[in-house]
């Protein structure tokens, strides 16, 4: 399987995983995605079309700047639980973005709701 298929077929899924759930200001969605250096994690308001909070490997206080693994997934997790009790929400809608539930995806969700956020 090439390159072009597996990321249509990743773009395929998440529009269909994104046709049943969205986010609001009261339970936001947290939209992982995962590229080949970096992990990255968002809390959305749909409904407002807003970022309300983003943690990656790329701030500078989680310094994992150029690792996509578990052990950073789990770190990038940690850190968008901690930014969302500073925004004060504790109940999120969570996107895997088309990625399967295994590995790096289920790193970030443990880690996200052993800081807190239940989803």
């Amino acid at each position: 399987m090439n390159q072009i298929n597996r990321r249509a077929n990743r773009a395929r899924v998440h529009r269909r995983i994104r046709k049943k759930i969205s986010g609001s200001s009261e339970r936001p969605r947290l939209a992982v995605y995962f590229s080949n250096k970096n992990v990255y994690a968002q809390l959305i308001d749909d409904a407002s079309g807003r970022t309300l909070v983003a943690a990656s490997t790329l701030d500078k206080a989680i310094g994992l700047r150029g690792k996509a693994n578990v052990d950073s997934a789990a770190k990038v997790g940690e850190a968008i639980a901690q930014k969302a009790k500073g925004a004060e929400i504790s109940s999120v809608v969570f996107d895997r973005g088309g990625f399967l539930y295994h590995g790096k995806v289920k790193a970030l969700a443990d880690a996200a709701r052993e800081g807190g956020l239940q989803f």
